[in-house]
């Protein structure tokens, strides 16, 4: 009897796990790899990170972040991307009134002289937290700071702007935004 009953729950086992291990093989190895595989082929830039490298004085090459990724920049010299990190704040709460409020007061701080109405994209945080681009009204309303900061023309800050803006895709889908990291790497000469 004991036998019958080992036999039986093998034989029922036997296709649970036959099914488990096909759909580990084809979830976890081959799937993977044909998607990988395709996008180094079509999109190898993207599929690895969109990694700005740049070449030092010393002709030695640094990776000194992502496309894809925002970074922190909290000088005056600097242009400045949207809030980092995500929250589950409603829109209409008084804890996002508040946090607004505080990063309008981080801005009027920064740069006082500049009277011009805050973009909302500069004081609200995306929906990823790690956006890497602002809206060209955005880098618009930083240019005389960044230009006076560097003792450059404003005209030379709005032209690295411009290089960095991209336009909707196929002129109809999403808006135009400008890469903080690559106008901040070019504002600081380190590409071209």
């Amino acid at each position: 009897m004991e036998k019958i009953k080992s036999a039986s729950m093998v034989s029922k086992l036997r296709p649970v796990l036959v099914s488990f291990l096909v759909l580990v093989l084809i979830c976890g190895v081959v799937y993977p790899v044909i998607v990988t595989s395709i996008a180094q082929m079509a999109f190898p830039n993207q599929a690895n990170g969109s990694i700005i490298t740049i070449t030092q004085e010393n002709g030695t090459t640094i990776d000194v972040g992502s496309a894809l990724i925002g970074q922190t920049f909290t000088k005056p010299q600097y242009l400045i991307g949207r809030p980092q990190g995500t929250s589950q704040l409603s829109p209409v709460s008084e804890d996002q009134k508040a946090l607004i409020q505080e990063r309008v007061a981080w801005w009027q701080a920064l740069d006082p002289e500049n009277t011009a109405k805050i973009p909302s994209d500069l004081v609200t945080a995306s929906g990823s937290g790690v956006d890497p681009n602002i809206s060209p009204e955005a880098a618009e309303y930083q240019v005389e700071r960044i230009a006076q900061a560097r003792n450059m023309p404003a005209v030379a800050v709005r032209e690295i702007i411009d290089r960095y803006t991209t336009g909707k895709l196929l002129d109809l889908w999403g808006e135009d935004a400008v890469n903080v990291l690559k106008v901040n790497l070019a504002l600081d000469g380190r590409i071209q």
